[in-house]
């Protein structure tokens, strides 16, 4: 391969670009060399692939709209009106006077005190919605928080998978299970072993499919494979294994594999 494309390609400006993070003048020098050499274009064909990969076997649910009904609770909130009390004075002779006095002041002093109680109610309950939209925005920071772990997890196997040491292995079923689907995704010098379970036809309910490495005269189990488990994740790594086979055993798995019941093996040499 031509010097320049293999220093292009090492830049690592291909992966930035297919996440959208270059600058104008790496995306358009990104593009130059996608348009010039098919090498270049076959490596980010390649990139797009494992990048599907990743984010189908880690796709979610999308989360609870949790921000629409803090915003929800900050347009419903009352606007508090101050009344403005005004006190009228009225002078008679100095008896009626005396007497209107204490009238307007056990009346007045009751409509401060409905109006205080009033507004102490009032204060409790915005307090306790405040303490409702702070809890709900809490909860939102909790779930971006949680999401962006996620995104870390999903970009550590896109790197694993992009990694040239890093082999593809397509399992397919044999005639006992014509639709079973899973790829071994290997990498012998960063020793470690991620498998995507595509596909698996339904068992009775007793049984369940084991992944076995094949050594030298033994097979290790690998662990259960199972249909609710369909996204790419690590399994053990196992030094110079032959071959993976799956096979049918019974619920929970097996220490010993039944090689009778194997549904699918690939060859791994």
């Amino acid at each position: 391969m031509d010097e320049k494309i293999t220093t292009f390609l090492d830049s690592g400006l291909l992966e930035k670009y297919l996440i959208g993070t270059t600058t104008a003048s790496e995306t358009l020098q990104v593009e130059a060399f996608i348009s010039k050499y098919p090498e270049v274009q076959n490596a980010y064909n390649t990139l797009q692939f494992n990048l599907e990969v990743v984010a189908k076997s880690n796709a979610v649910e999308a989360p609870k709209e949790i921000l629409n009904s803090v915003f929800e609770e900050l347009d419903d909130k009352p606007v508090i009106n101050l009344s403005t009390f005004q006190k009228y004075k009225s002078w008679y002779k100095i008896g009626v006077a005396a007497c209107v006095a204490s009238i307007l002041f056990a009346g007045s002093t009751f409509m401060f005190y409905t109006q205080n109680q009033k507004l102490s109610d009032y204060n409790k309950r915005l307090n306790d919605e405040n303490q409702v939209v702070v809890d709900e925005i809490f909860d939102l920071r909790s779930d971006i928080e949680k999401n962006n772990r996620k995104l870390d997890a999903v970009m550590q196997q896109f790197i694993k998978l992009n990694d040239p040491e890093t082999y593809k292995y397509i399992i397919q079923g044999n005639s006992r299970a014509k639709e079973l689907k899973t790829v071994a995704y290997i990498n012998p010098r960063k020793k470690t072993s991620m498998i995507d379970v595509v596909s698996l036809p339904e068992l009775p309910e007793e049984q369940c499919y084991q992944i076995w490495a094949e050594l030298q005269g033994k097979m290790v189990s690998l662990g259960i494979l199972t249909e609710e488990d369909r996204q790419l994740r690590a399994i053990p790594y196992t030094e110079n294994a032959l071959a993976l086979n799956i096979t049918v055993e019974p619920k929970g798995g097996n220490t010993i594999a039944t090689l009778d019941n194997s549904v699918a093996h690939i060859s791994l040499q």
